[in-house]
């Protein structure tokens, strides 16, 4: 191969890896529509409650840099509304849920309903308007599939 192929592969591969770069960046923080899935309070932890209006099931990871911030913002909007509970469930030693609830990336948060149905799923960390429209979506009652919205 001589060298002006060498560079034009180059630049190809670097291309091609930036594109792949910002379209996984563009779809972080994105509120996509859940599962529909039932999730008990004994499926991720023993001692814990899920909250009367909706869950926020934070999966995260002891290494996971974007955890500790995504925790403090699902948190504070947890504190700001009645009946609305943060549990941040921790995947280091429990593959097995990681693996149920098709966890890819820390952290995930998954929006449960008051019956423990999956309304929303976040890959990434997420954005305290959208999480805060979901939960109004669902405080509303409303039975249209939440839309995919851009997290920033």
């Amino acid at each position: 191969m001589n060298p002006l192929e060498a560079i034009g592969l180059l630049l190809a591969l670097l291309a091609a890896t930036t594109v792949l770069g910002l379209i996984w960046r563009a779809r972080q923080g994105l509120v996509a529509s859940g599962s529909g899935d039932v999730i008990m309070p004994a499926d991720v932890a023993s001692s814990i409650a899920f909250g009367p209006a909706a869950t926020l099931v934070q999966f995260s990871t002891e290494l996971c840099a974007r955890c500790p911030g995504t925790r403090r913002l699902l948190i504070a909007v947890a504190e700001q509304r009645p009946g609305v509970v943060h549990v941040d469930v921790d995947l280091t030693h429990r593959a097995d849920l990681a693996n149920r609830y098709s966890v890819l990336q820390t952290p995930t948060t998954l929006i449960l309903d008051g019956s423990g149905r999956v309304r929303a799923r976040v890959g990434g960390a997420p954005n305290r308007a959208d999480i805060s429209a979901t939960l109004d979506a669902i405080a509303q009652n409303t039975s249209r599939p939440l839309t995919t919205t851009p997290g920033s």
